[in-house]
């Protein structure tokens, strides 16, 4: 069996799917592993670093292999998804982030060249896929960036310094959601001697902020099921939006940066901080929106610009993953192999050793392969996604 890594091929994504410490893992299950020449230069791998472990070759050759693993399918690079689409084979396994529930007809795209599409955005968060879950290791590195970028942004300092000159106040961060995201961005601004608060609509993770030394900030609002089976913060009508910013008004406007992470799977971002809101801020303050990519927490906010408006920074940032490419994709890596070794069997002889050939399973009875397979035989048997499908 072989797994084919082409070179990512979205704008700025430098990023890559597989590095070289991963690879024995996948020899020990009976996996050859084919890479694009330079698939890893962006993110600190070069050819030779892969040279012993792999075999270097055309994005062709990576694509002749019977698992492809991206960091982004089709459906999450759509400037170049007709180009990837045309080398993908029937039966063949391509993993990677694929935005199913938005993409659809990406999704369905690779239905019709008979690929095995599987989402790294669908691994449950149960214990058992923990080590699969690429969404909260990509998170870690979001929340931990977002921090540092408010900080360059910021006219000012994040700690409490004594100095000659006297006493420099610390900055006041406003963390809004606790996923992730949300919690390794309470940690590093902490680190950096920030006043930290955070809020969340689960109150379940008010804990976790204090756990990490911030403050949680109390909103008598009833949320009914704030969160899902799989442990996300589900969406609210607008009546209670409309109450949670009238609540989160005057804490936004004693804050020097607000940092939001409120995203719903497969759905717009909810606005919780209002041009209003942002007049109230003093001017330099900074915004990061990390829900930029589906419409922003804040209603000023652009994708991948820079906003200035009554002196407050906007910043929408998209793929902060990518600004740190060589531990990203490290932490990328580590849950792909361990979803192949999830999805790839091998004979095991009488001593226990495995010593036939390497096997796909897809069991579709399984509670992960089920929530992770989009596609197969032809077909979007995702249900959700076949019914977003039948929405648009």
């Amino acid at each position: 069996m072989k797994l084919g890594v082409p070179t990512e091929t979205f704008p700025g994504e430098r990023r890559v799917a597989i590095v070289p410490g991963v690879i024995p893992a996948l020899k020990k299950l009976g996996i050859d592993v084919v890479i694009q020449a330079g698939a890893g230069d962006a993110a600190g791998f070069p050819n030779d670093a892969y040279r012993d472990l792999a075999t270097i070759g055309t994005r062709a050759d990576a694509f002749t292999a019977d698992i492809v693993a991206q960091v982004r399918t089709p459906g999450a690079n759509p400037s170049d998804a007709a180009g990837d689409l045309s080398l993908m084979q029937r039966d063949q396994v391509v993993i990677g982030f694929a935005e199913p529930l938005t993409a659809v007809d990406a999704a369905h795209a690779v239905a019709e060249r008979g690929a095995t599409l599987v989402a790294m955005e669908l691994v449950p968060r149960i214990t058992r896929a923990q080590s699969m879950d690429a969404l909260s290791s990509m998170a870690t590195i979001v929340g931990y960036k977002a921090v540092l970028i408010a900080a360059e942004a910021l006219p000012r300092m994040f700690p409490m310094l004594n100095t000659a000159a006297g006493t420099v106040a610390a900055a006041r961060v406003f963390i809004v959601g606790a996923g992730v995201a949300g919690l390794q961005a309470i940690a590093t601004a902490k680190r950096l001697g920030a006043r930290v608060e955070a809020y969340d609509v689960r109150p379940a993770v008010k804990e976790q902020i204090q756990s990490l030394g911030a403050r949680f900030v109390e909103m008598p609002l009833e949320a009914g099921d704030a969160q899902d089976a799989g442990g996300y913060a589900k969406a609210q009508d607008e009546s209670f939006y409309r109450r949670q910013r009238e609540m989160m008004m005057k804490t936004v406007s004693n804050s020097d940066v607000v940092i939001t992470t409120a995203a719903i799977p497969g759905k717009k971002a909810p606005v919780l901080v209002t041009e209003e809101m942002v007049a109230a801020m003093p001017p330099g303050s900074v915004i990061v929106d990390l829900a930029a990519a589906t419409g922003g927490n804040c209603a000023l906010t652009q994708a991948d610009n820079i906003v200035v408006h009554h002196g407050v920074t906007i910043l929408g940032p998209t793929n902060l993953a990518s600004t740190v490419p060589y531990h990203s994709s490290q932490m990328y890596a580590r849950n792909v192999v361990t979803l192949v070794q999830h999805l790839v069997q091998r004979e095991k002889g009488p001593d226990g050793k495995a010593t036939g050939a390497a096997k796909l399973v897809l069991n579709m009875d399984d509670e992960i392969t089920k929530e992770i397979v989009v596609t197969k035989s032809g077909a979007v048997v995702h249900p959700r996604v076949a019914s977003a499908q039948a929405v648009s």
